[in-house]
């Protein structure tokens, strides 16, 4: 019955993850600036005389957002007309599009009157929002035609408390992430897990963003780390709940083998789009798991 809405929805998440690791890959690759000052123009072009290979990814990375923006509006008509009784789905709906807009919006100012690295760091924790927000209404849409019932679920304190302040505090890590690389801190520190050998302490501002990162990334695996044995040893009897988390702890692992790869091979482009995808999977992961305590009894 909701086939084609099923397809759009799982076209816009992939969309909308591709936005994300474009985004990431614009600034790793120095692209920014691949179409000067101007926008939607790029050097004041429709199609500009001169084609380097930072101008095509800035292009590239443009075509892709805005054929997002038309397939979430897309599936924001299709949502608000096809599952309209579903209690998220407005919210939903006018989360993604309000994030998507910001989005763009910011990157337009970004190109037409440049930002501090600091605002330029908020633009990928933006894009994660929307990309949450798509990426549950496609759960949602899915959960349509299932007998899944997160009502049942009962979550004991510890398990819903922990999981809401992981949230908050891994988006905290995502724009110290963001202000690595946008204050060209990638480099700063050569070495792991230390900064430089022989040295501890950071010693100049890059390595003290570059650190901060580190220290603020390596408390999430431990955090993941205590709740994953915990689901395991308390909700074995919920397979979402279980299995959820042991995902979770393995896109943590996976995305902190990623950011020391980046030091080891000089910020490889693959291993850090890698390292975008994987904390934009675990955000929407931990982003679907609040959305079940928001459903769930309380014990």
């Amino acid at each position: 019955m909701y086939r084609n809405l099923k397809i759009v929805a799982a076209v816009t998440t992939i969309m909308m993850a591709f936005v994300q690791v474009g985004g990431a890959l614009v600034t790793k690759s120095g692209s920014a600036d691949g179409c000067g000052q101007s926008w939607p123009l790029c050097h004041g072009q429709i199609l500009p005389s001169e084609w380097p290979i930072e101008t095509i990814i800035e292009i590239a990375h443009r075509g892709v957002s805005g054929i997002a923006i038309i397939l979430l509006l897309v599936l924001a008509y299709m949502a608000l007309k096809l599952i309209p009784h579903k209690r998220e789905t407005k919210f939903l709906v006018i989360m993604s599009l309000s994030f998507i807009f910001g989005q763009a919006l910011l990157g337009a100012a970004a190109v037409l009157w440049g930002q501090n690295d600091y605002v330029l760091a908020a633009h990928f924790g933006i894009s994660l929002i929307c990309f949450a927000a798509v990426f549950l209404l496609t759960l949602l849409i899915f959960e349509v035609d299932t007998k899944f019932e997160a009502s049942k679920i009962v979550f004991g304190p510890f398990l819903r408390y922990n999981t809401i302040f992981l949230t908050i505090y891994i988006y905290i890590v995502v724009y110290s992430g963001a202000l690595v690389r946008h204050t060209e801190s990638s480099l700063a520190c050569m070495n792991w897990p230390h900064c430089q050998p022989g040295q501890i302490m950071p010693t100049n501002f890059h390595e003290w963003v570059q650190m901060g990162h580190r220290f603020l990334a390596g408390l999430v695996i431990v955090w993941i780390l205590i709740i994953m044995i915990h689901a395991i040893r308390h909700y074995s009897h919920y397979r979402v709940i279980k299995y959820g988390w042991i995902l979770a702890f393995t896109l943590v692992l996976l995305q902190a083998l990623t950011g020391m790869l980046s030091v080891f091979t000089m910020v490889n482009i693959f291993i850090a789009l890698l390292h975008a995808l994987f904390i934009t999977l675990l955000f929407g992961l931990l982003c679907y798991f609040i959305m079940l305590l928001s459903r769930s009894k309380y014990r």
